[in-house]
């Protein structure tokens, strides 16, 4: 990021262009910009999207791309112009007339990372897990009345539908992006990181490559600051040991059924809907109500990140939007049996965290329960990487044991298609039925090789014994249709459709939910 870069924490009057506004980060910081004071304008494609929803709430129309959005027909020159990367400054009209008028154009990530710069910020990262750490996160600190400002990359249902959450902003969550290295613009003082392992092929061709950036991205610290890390995950063990050779100063607090402290986690029973877990620094129980043994490794490393960002508040004492009380340990604090018991956490805090926790119902396209109609429940997932598919596909037969699961997945990418292809085709043993399509392409990557739709499909078949091809995503319609229709295997009491995937094939689910559910 350059250094010349300045977002002032109070925007009240700063006049604000977004090129892209409709993407879901580019949406989710303009909602940080202008529950900070900015004025907003902003353009993009006619084709309507979920941000359309978000960006009418701030009573914000979207323009179509035009060089007169900068400065026409008598309108103030913005004080500076966003941009998403899907756009190039000399091919976009509305960039163009920006240059041409001498008006500083800045990346999405550029200005994500000025606006932390302005805050005690934490930067949520992973290849795994992001943006359901953050929305919890963010419903957890929430709970306690922390004054922080929360974006995460996709709507939250606890944050009313939206991909923010403002409380004031002494602190700034943020889901971070390890895609190009964006996170490099970020300004942390504490780092959450939950997984690192091969991904985005075409950027990083090697593991090696992108373990780098998370190590680099972790020496963005300050001195002093905090890692909080999945001691499950053997890459992020891995960044954690580079980091550290390199920066003995931070301070390094794991998470996970493996980890020592606080933070280790004792799986507990599946019951109602619920997954139940204890920690060990806490004499209480918690749970989740979305499906999956992953989903208690990022409810751990919430409820981390929550405990640790309550006792900076309370020790800090600095006046600075810290109350006297909120300082002192008094009475009521909370006796757990770790360190926690450090006097600062109260039982108080303990149960705030149990009943926002249980609240959290996800994020859009993050094991989503579409809805239910008859005897089929409807999920979409935002799934891509091999082990999000078989992690996540694995907790739902944990919970929906008596149901017959047919998942529908989109590749995302030839690259990464490529790089993991038997990853793929052995990552859907939990399901019944698995139904293919092309591979979703991405502009952004250049791929010269022979792997497509239905090789997946041919490899996917050597380990699965009941897999569809359909080329094009809603040519499989009338087939998964009649499909739901079929009787049920003795002991079974319903269908569970699944569609998994960063492509578009989002829309078969909701074009058969929607008819199923007129139907009945």
């Amino acid at each position: 990021m350059s250094n010349s870069l300045f977002l002032p924490e109070n925007m009240n009057g700063f006049r604000m262009h977004f090129v892209g506004i409709k993407g879901t980060g580019m949406a989710a910081l303009v909602e940080i910009c202008a529950a900070r004071g900015a004025v907003i304008t902003g353009s993009d494609v006619e084709e309507r999207f979920y941000t359309d929803e978000i960006l009418e709430r701030l009573g914000i129309k979207p323009l179509p791309f035009s060089k007169d959005n900068i400065g026409g027909n008598g309108s103030p020159l913005p004080d500076i112009v966003v941009y998403s990367s899907a756009y190039k400054l000399d091919v976009n009209p509305d960039l163009i007339q920006a240059c041409e008028q001498g008006v500083k154009c800045v990346l999405y990530t550029e200005a994500l990372g000025a606006v932390s710069a302005a805050s005690y910020s934490v930067g949520i990262c992973g290849v795994h897990g992001k943006t359901t750490v953050t929305g919890m996160s963010g419903t957890l600190i929430n709970s306690l009345g922390l004054p922080a400002q929360i974006l995460a990359g996709s709507a939250v249902k606890s944050f009313g539908g939206s991909c923010t959450l403002t409380a004031g902003h002494k602190y700034f969550v943020a889901e971070t992006c390890e895609y190009q290295r964006h996170f490099m613009s970020f300004h942390p003082q504490k780092i959450v990181l939950t997984s690192v392992e091969s991904d985005h092929e075409d950027y990083y061709p090697t593991y090696g490559d992108i373990l780098d950036a998370f190590v680099d991205y972790i020496c963005l610290l300050p001195e002093g600051g905090t890692v909080i890390y999945c001691s499950d995950d053997k890459g992020a063990c891995e960044a954690v040991e580079n980091a550290r050779l390199q920066r003995n100063d931070i301070k390094f607090i794991p998470y996970g059924e493996y980890a020592p402290g606080d933070y280790g986690i004792v799986f507990g029973k599946i019951d109602d809907g619920k997954q139940y877990f204890s920690l060990n620094g806490f004499d209480a129980e918690f749970a989740v109500r979305i499906p999956g043994h992953h989903e208690v490794l990022d409810a751990a490393a919430a409820i981390a990140l929550s405990v640790e960002l309550l006792k900076t508040e309370r020790t800090s004492c600095d006046g600075a939007g810290t109350s006297g009380e909120s300082c002192m340990s008094g009475e009521g604090s909370y006796g757990g049996s770790g360190a926690i018991s450090e006097g600062v956490v109260t039982v108080a805090d303990i149960s705030k965290l149990q009943t926002a926790l249980l609240s959290f119902e996800g994020a859009k396209r993050r094991s989503e329960i579409i809805g239910k109609t008859g005897n089929c429940i409807f999920v979409d997932d935002y799934g891509h990487h091999p082990t999000a598919v078989k992690t996540t596909l694995s907790g739902f037969r944990s919970f929906y044991r008596d149901y017959v699961m047919i998942v529908d997945f989109m590749s995302h990418t030839y690259t990464r298609t490529a790089a993991l292809l038997e990853d793929f085709a052995s990552a859907f043993g939990d399901a019944d039925e698995v139904i293919l399509h092309k591979i979703y392409p991405s502009a952004r990557e250049v791929y010269s090789g022979g792997v497509n739709g239905k090789i997946l499909f041919a490899r996917t078949s050597a380990h699965h014994n009941n897999v569809k091809y359909f080329e094009e995503v809603m040519d499989a319609e009338s087939y998964v249709k009649e499909r739901l229709s079929q009787p049920l295997p003795e002991g079974k009491k319903g269908y569970l459709f699944i569609t998994m995937g960063a492509g578009d094939n989002w829309k078969l689910g909701k074009a058969l939910f929607d008819e199923l559910n007129v139907r009945e």
